[in-house]
């Protein structure tokens, strides 16, 4: 037999517990959920008598959760998430429906995908909104957290609840200026070695794939110059002698100004599609996701 006050522990509740624990604050939570912050405490006081426990400790700004309150917290998102599985409906009509997408990527991802499938959406679905987040390395964070809808990348993100569909296969090219010597002839192993090189990072949080490839070959590479993200790439190595090791379909879109050459080494670079049953049985998220699938397709075709 439950006691009252186990009792009484509703779905809202345990979305009030996920999502203090996700913001570390009970006053970032009453603005997120929309309720007032002494509603927010008074949740947190039933939880902490149900459950014989503090739940949430103080720590500076922030509250921390208690060992009991880390293993409640996975349950309790496990059991909101199903909840919201079973309440999405299953019909959809793009042109009547609402609603929002929220997809994490990167920049080569985003700077190949996210136009096609903004036009796409908005052709299609003019009522939805679209939200685009920088994955870096958070993208399993980020579903998680229900802070996005899909994330998208060369991720692998592994455990029970998270879904995955494959989208594109690509590989490495390099990128440098036109008048780089590395950009006549065949490029080498040993003259690529020899280069002066930039190494994308995103803040520092992630390291591209052909790094490992190398290191197993035992090649360091003489890096140069680091950037956060490959947005300003191509202006930063025209009229230098950097090159760029970067993603083949996110290069050739640089072909015109700079030279690409073929990565001396074949490597490559799954881009998949992952989501949560959050979101599985939804027929706008279900709908999103096939929309993504195919404008990637299209793309791939076209930079073939």
């Amino acid at each position: 037999m439950l006691s009252d006050e186990l009792g009484q522990i509703d779905l809202r509740s345990l979305q009030v517990l996920v999502t203090v624990h996700d913001c570390g604050s009970f006053s970032t939570a009453s603005a997120k959920l929309d309720i007032s912050q002494s509603t927010v405490s008074y949740t947190i006081d039933r939880l902490r008598r149900a459950f014989a426990d503090p739940l949430f400790v103080r720590q500076g700004n922030r509250v921390t959760e208690t060992d009991k309150c880390r293993n409640l917290i996975s349950q309790a998102r496990e059991t909101v998430n199903r909840m919201h599985a079973l309440a999405a409906p299953a019909e959809f009509d793009p042109a009547t429906a609402e609603g929002t997408v929220t997809l994490s990527c990167n920049h080569h991802e985003r700077f190949l995908l996210a136009p096609p499938l903004l036009k796409a959406m908005r052709r299609a679905a003019p009522h939805v909104a679209f939200n685009l987040l920088e994955s870096a390395v958070n993208g399993k964070q980020q579903l998680k957290e229900n802070l996005a809808d899909i994330v998208l990348g060369p991720v692998r993100i592994l455990g029970e609840g998270y879904f995955r569909r494959h989208v594109f296969s690509d590989h490495y090219a390099c990128l440098m200026d036109l008048a780089n010597p590395l950009a006549e002839g065949e490029l080498t192993l040993d003259r690529y070695r020899n280069a002066a090189h930039v190494a994308v990072t995103h803040n520092g949080q992630w390291q591209a794939l052909y790094f490992e490839t190398l290191r197993m070959r035992d090649i360091l590479l003489d890096t140069r110059l680091t950037l956060p993200s490959h947005d300003s790439l191509h202006l930063m190595i025209t009229d230098t002698d950097l090159v760029a090791t970067i993603p083949n379909r996110l290069a050739s879109l640089y072909a015109d100004t700079l030279a690409v050459r073929p990565f001396p080494v074949h490597i490559p670079i799954e881009i998949d599609m992952y989501w949560t049953e959050r979101t599985h049985r939804s027929g706008l998220h279900r709908w999103a996701r096939q929309l993504l699938a195919d404008v990637a397709t299209t793309v791939a075709r076209e930079l073939q």
